[in-house]
């Protein structure tokens, strides 16, 4: 797809553009003519086109798109045959749903929540698993103009509220349960909990997916899309509110990031279909939760017209080949997943080629930098001919930054190179772009899908504060890059939890490539604190495999490969054996709040508890004993 998009740049501007790297340098030059023949190659509808591209301002503050009027959902549910969703619960129930059959209750539910008196800006919200409901209720929220947001069933109703009650929705779309690790779980009690947590709603749609007989006070989802209504689509401005994604919240309350229809809408087209190559009828699986932007991404997958393979369950029940199973046994053609998820593969001995993946090209990776092991690994256990690609991006643009297309190679442990129209450099602390040392990772023009604002932040003081103070009119992401002289990309970390050993910045990412990658390490977190006084310690703390024991021939093995495949520097203070590593429940290790713990804050001022995967890890590593000075003192 990206060849032909070249061939119609090619066209519309007399330039000649016979490699990636040519169409990005145009891309970013001219933004104004790359997002117009974006606009173009995907057949955009809109009311009465558009009166230019971009207002150029300093960031923040660009205008989009001045006029036209169009409208997500419109898009996502173009007239198409065949099969729109694939709904796989994690016991192996395959639910198909046809575009027809979207379409029919899309228009029904919407119908529904015109009855209720929603409308354009109202927030609708949605506590769900990973299946068809959440597709349907969000299409059909995004149809009428209202706003939409969700988050997934493993939080509970204090931390769900936490994210909703800023919105103060009208509607609540549930679900009685969900599944994961082999287990049901039934979250009607949590239900009712932030039913009660959210005094502006006017109805409570509850769906069955785990085969409870309902709940009182709510209106069934066979009921919300039972009576049929006409597809209609109220098309809004260009950067009209279309959902709100929320930080993590590892630092505080969490934070409403406001994504408009247009930028979503091209930025996804664009990272979808010219990126990914993702093409009507592809099947189409990223693992993800509700909670991440991810799903978000996964379901515009309808926007090219492919089918969206929705997921709830756990990828390594009943054994690491789960996803593998899945996308051999559904012709997947784009599989998402995660580095610890191929490594924990690979750790496992698994061979996905034997399972018949006949129709998978690629592989995609995020989260975290990918380790170029996992490459060596892929081609030889998942095929030569699946391409394996790492990109790096945000929540904060619910898209990427950097990554892959079919016409740019593939360096093991580096993301190829910057996504089309994203104008991306690292700078060094006095704003200069910097090659082959490590930076902050900027973007020094505007892009289409970055926020329209923050919720609950009028003048824009937030939003400027979050990702401007750094660099005045450059978006600064908080991680640390380097610019490759050849133009591909390497993420070292969180540019906040920077491991800094006597003035030289360490990323995180280069010791978990190492460490990670021993069989008797499951995974690990390394942490750097300052202390009082001017000390620096920088303990290691590591899961370890079934079997394996932290004796003093392990720790010197970890050592020794820190030491000669990372560097000196990297070597930790000392190691320590911990039960599990806490995550973000995207799936994100939490090392600046376990560092603030081990800088003596409590639980409360370093992170909110709901934000956790699994919040009894916490009182864990606050409880251990600390001697600072002298290091790690064993607790029994």
């Amino acid at each position: 797809m990206i060849t032909s998009f070249a061939q119609l740049a090619e066209a519309r501007t007399g330039k000649s553009m016979p490699g990636y790297r040519e169409l990005h340098e145009w891309s970013v030059d001219d933004l104004a003519g790359f997002w117009a023949t974006v606009w173009e190659f995907f057949k955009i509808r809109s009311d009465a086109g558009y009166e230019r591209v971009l207002d150029d301002q300093p960031m923040p503050g660009a205008r989009w798109f001045p006029g036209a009027r169009l409208n997500y959902a419109e898009h996502a549910l173009r007239d198409r045959d065949g099969i729109a969703l694939l709904a796989v619960t994690e016991d192996g129930h395959v639910t198909p749903m046809t575009w027809d059959e979207l379409r029919s209750q899309v228009a029904a539910f919407a119908g529904w929540l015109r009855r209720q008196g929603v409308g354009e800006g109202d927030r609708v919200v949605g506590y769900l698993p990973n299946a068809a409901p959440a597709v349907v209720a969000f299409l059909a929220t995004a149809s009428l103009g209202a706003i939409w947001s969700a988050c997934g069933q493993d939080y509970g109703a204090e931390g769900a509220a936490a994210k909703f009650a800023q919105l103060e929705p009208v509607v609540l779309v549930t679900a009685d349960g969900y599944h994961f690790n082999g287990r049901v779980h039934d979250r009607r009690a949590e239900v009712a909990g932030l039913r009660d947590l959210l005094p502006t709603l006017r109805a409570v749609v509850l769906a069955d997916h785990i085969g409870t007989t309902g709940d009182p006070g709510t209106v069934p989802w066979a009921e919300a899309i039972a009576t049929p209504a006409p597809l209609s689509f109220t098309r809004v401005e260009f950067s009209t509110p279309l959902w709100v994604l929320f930080s993590s919240g590892t630092t505080g309350v969490p934070k409403g990031i406001v994504h408009g229809h247009g930028g979503v809408l091209l930025e996804h087209l664009k990272l979808l279909g010219l990126h990914t190559d993702l093409r009507a009828g592809d099947r189409f699986l990223w693992y993800t939760t509700t909670n991440w932007m991810m799903w978000n991404l996964a379901v515009s997958g309808l926007l090219v017209g492919a089918t969206v393979v929705l997921y709830d369950g756990s990828p390594m029940v009943p054994d690491a080949t789960r996803l593998w199973r899945l996308a051999a046994g559904l012709g997947v053609a784009v599989l998402g997943t995660s580095p610890g998820h191929l490594l924990a593969c690979a750790k496992a001995g698994v061979e996905p080629a034997a399972l018949g993946l006949d129709a998978l090209r690629l592989i995609g990776s995020t989260g975290a930098p990918l380790p170029a092991a996992c490459y060596a690994w892929s081609a030889a256990h998942v095929g030569p001919d699946v391409r394996l690609v790492s990109t790096t991006g945000g929540t904060d643009v619910v898209s990427g930054f950097a990554g892959s297309a079919p016409t740019t190679p593939i360096w093991p442990g580096e993301i190829s190179a910057p996504l089309l129209g994203v104008a991306l450099a690292a700078w060094d602390e006095d704003g200069k772009p910097v090659v082959g040392e490590v930076g902050e990772l900027v973007v020094t023009r505007p892009m289409p899908s970055m926020p329209v604002g923050l919720w609950n932040d009028p003048d824009g003081s937030r939003y400027r504060a979050a990702y401007f103070d750094r660099y005045p009119g450059v978006w600064r992401h908080g991680d640390w890059m380097t610019m490759t002289e050849r133009g591909s990309v390497v993420v070292s970390g969180r540019s906040d939890s920077t491991l800094n050993r006597n003035g030289v910045r360490l990323g995180s990412a280069d010791l978990y490539a190492v460490v990670e990658r021993l069989p008797e390490v499951a995974e690990a977190l390394v942490i750097g604190a300052e202390l009082s006084g001017g000390g620096y310690w920088m303990p290691l703390f590591v899961v370890l495999a079934e079997g394996a024991v932290l004796d003093e021939a392990l720790k010197d093995r970890i050592n020794t490969a820190i030491r000669t495949q990372a560097s000196p520097r990297h070597v930790p203070d000392t190691i320590i054996a911990v039960p599990a590593i806490p995550h973000t429940r995207t799936g994100k290790k939490l090392e600046v709040p376990i560092k603030r713990l081990l800088q003596g804050a409590t639980i409360e001022q370093a992170l909110a508890r709901d934000a956790v995967d699994n919040p009894a890890l916490l009182d864990f590593y606050k409880d251990l004993s600390w001697e600072i000075d002298s290091g790690w003192t064993a607790v029994s």
